[in-house]
């Protein structure tokens, strides 16, 4: 180690106590005859991090004048009957020329985790409140320099710890074929505002699910892509390595379209320096316009994951439409077989040690070990911990409607399960990082047999928002086993995307018994950086079957 002096400043506040409390925390003792130079040592650390602290940021530049903020406000509960609606605003590039136009006029909402500078990031909680970006995330720019104009942003759930639709601090999510039922989480106001036509497309973000799940509740495409092909720069994180952006779209070619607009590294984000640059990624709306039997899979080898249709919580209904969905493919010519794979049923244990105790520590003093750009302004209001957050987080001064004081238990949750598994599993972290490894090892042996794989996307269909006054095991409840096939992917990585197959009859909640149907939904998984794959299986599916009808 090299310092750079040994002399602290006058009036450095490492006095003797100060040293002692550190010692302290550490559980060890140090010989007398040594304590002063340690405080001292200790003491031009302090003057050399408070020099840093006082240095200017560095942040990606934001070009307000050619993407001026417009017509930014709350919306009114008038104009937001499903509560899908964070903040409205007009963004619109000021020299439409001077972009590619692949997504010329077309409008577009972002998951409200996504940062838009001097839009208020609400994140779905009051957790955090106040918190206004300094910047654009690259995804921003790009949508907007290719033409797409920018409504609004989506709601999310509280803090993104939701695979259901009742968590958010401004009040439930509808689900846009049933109020009363969940439109999937984190990205619930994404999936609600694309499939209600409110937007023609939206970026959600998936860390567990949360692109896939709201798509699939909602019947509309989510894709999420391998693991750093779309820059995740300037996006509120909830683990660094399970973090994806990904489209969320009526249609495969509109996902297709948008992939292309906004895909490839920055340079910035480190999830990315393995992904091509812009101008290398491949041309995906073109090449799926281009082909020139697109119903035809002939040769194409599809696996469905056998562990996949085995859980305890699977719907059989869910498992019978898929399967009948499956077959289509097989009457398009490809080759479809089961596939086992029984690490896929060890995913979730690996997901899990990673998203909570990595979630836990990543919303205290932020990532660390990361190469890219830091929202430590946003973990500067989660940490340290203040009692008055813990116990007003889930009141917000933006709640729509009557008070409904949720005190959604997934966010609390993660702190109680991070806390405790850094004294008791301090190693937790790293063992199910070295697993992730071996999980995505058993996917790549079955992707060197099949092009693709499939799942159920989630278990069952959606399920009705928990009551007002229910407990904390009541509210998680309404999502066990939502994410069993869905996490392992974000862990190992691979490109996976949800497309709807299917309708089935709600048999719970207040609309049992009264004939209506809520979407089905089929998950295609591919090697990484195979996207065009993923996409082509989806699309032939998409233009040979009505899935309504289904």
């Amino acid at each position: 180690m090299s310092v750079f002096s040994i002399i602290p400043k006058p009036g450095n506040p490492v006095t003797a106590q100060v040293f002692d409390d550190v010692c302290a925390s550490l559980k060890i003792s140090v010989k007398d005859s040594e304590k002063d130079d340690y405080r001292k040592l200790l003491a031009v650390f302090h003057d050399s991090a408070e020099e840093l602290m006082a240095m200017p940021e560095f942040e990606p530049e934001t070009d307000t004048t050619r993407f001026p903020r417009e017509n930014l406000h709350f919306p009114g509960k008038e104009d937001n009957e499903y509560g899908a609606w964070a903040w409205k605003v007009r963004i619109k590039d000021q020299r439409p020329t001077s972009g590619n136009g692949l997504l010329e006029g077309k409008t577009a909402a972002l998951k409200d985790n996504i940062a838009v500078k001097n839009v208020p990031m609400l994140l779905g909680t009051a957790f955090v409140k106040g918190y206004i970006p300094k910047v654009d995330a690259t995804v921003v720019t790009r949508l907007l320099s290719a033409g797409g104009i920018i409504v609004g942003k989506a709601v999310c759930e509280n803090l993104c710890q939701s695979a259901t639709s009742h968590s958010a601090a401004t009040g439930v999510v509808e689900n846009p074929r049933a109020k009363g039922y969940s439109s999937g989480g984190s990205s619930s106001g994404c999936g609600v505002l694309v499939a209600l036509g409110e937007v023609d497309l939206a970026i959600g973000a998936d860390q567990g699910g949360s692109v896939r799940i709201p798509a699939c509740n909602c019947g509309i495409v989510g894709f999420k892509p391998t693991f750093g092909l779309i820059p995740y720069t300037a996006c509120g994180s909830n683990e660094p390595t399970n973090d994806h952006l990904g489209p969320m779209t009526k249609t495969v070619m509109d996902n297709a379209l948008l992939l292309q607009a906004i895909a490839g590294s920055d340079n910035i984000d480190d999830r990315g320096f393995a992904a091509p640059a812009p101008s290398a990624i491949p041309h995906y709306h073109n090449n799926l316009t281009n082909l020139e039997a697109p119903k035809n899979l002939s040769g194409i080898r599809i696996g469905i994951i056998s562990e996949s249709l085995t859980g305890a919580v699977l719907d059989p209904r869910v498992r019978d439409t898929f399967l009948k969905a499956a077959e289509g493919f097989r009457k398009l010519g490809a080759i479809v077989e089961e596939v086992s794979i029984p690490m896929h049923l060890k995913g979730p244990a690996i997901w899990t040690g990673v998203s909570k105790l990595g979630g836990y520590l990543n919303k205290t003093s932020g990532a660390f070990g990361r190469r890219g750009h830091q929202m430590w302004d946003l973990n500067a209001l989660m940490h340290p911990m203040k009692q008055e957050n813990w116990d007003e987080g889930y009141v917000s001064p933006w709640r729509r409607g009557p008070t409904r004081l949720m005190k959604y238990p997934s966010t609390k949750n993660l702190y109680f399960n991070g806390a405790y598994a850094s004294s008791k599993f301090p190693y937790l972290l790293s063992k199910a990082t070295n697993l992730s490894r071996h999980l995505r090892a058993a996917y790549d042996t079955a992707l060197q047999s099949y092009d693709v794989l499939t799942t159920p996307t989630i278990p069952y269909i959606a399920t009705s928002h928990s009551a007002p006054d229910a407990t904390p095991l009541d509210q998680i409840a309404k999502q066990v086993g939502l994410t069993s096939n869905t996490c392992q992917f974000n862990q190992t990585g691979h490109p996976a995307l949800t497309l709807p197959v299917g309708l089935l009859e709600i048999e719970e909640g207040p609309l049992k018994g009264k004939g209506t149907k809520l979407p089905v939904g089929l998950q295609i998984v591919g090697r990484w950086w195979e996207e065009e794959m993923v996409l082509r299986v989806a699309y032939a599916w998409e233009l040979s079957y009505e899935w309504e009808g289904m």
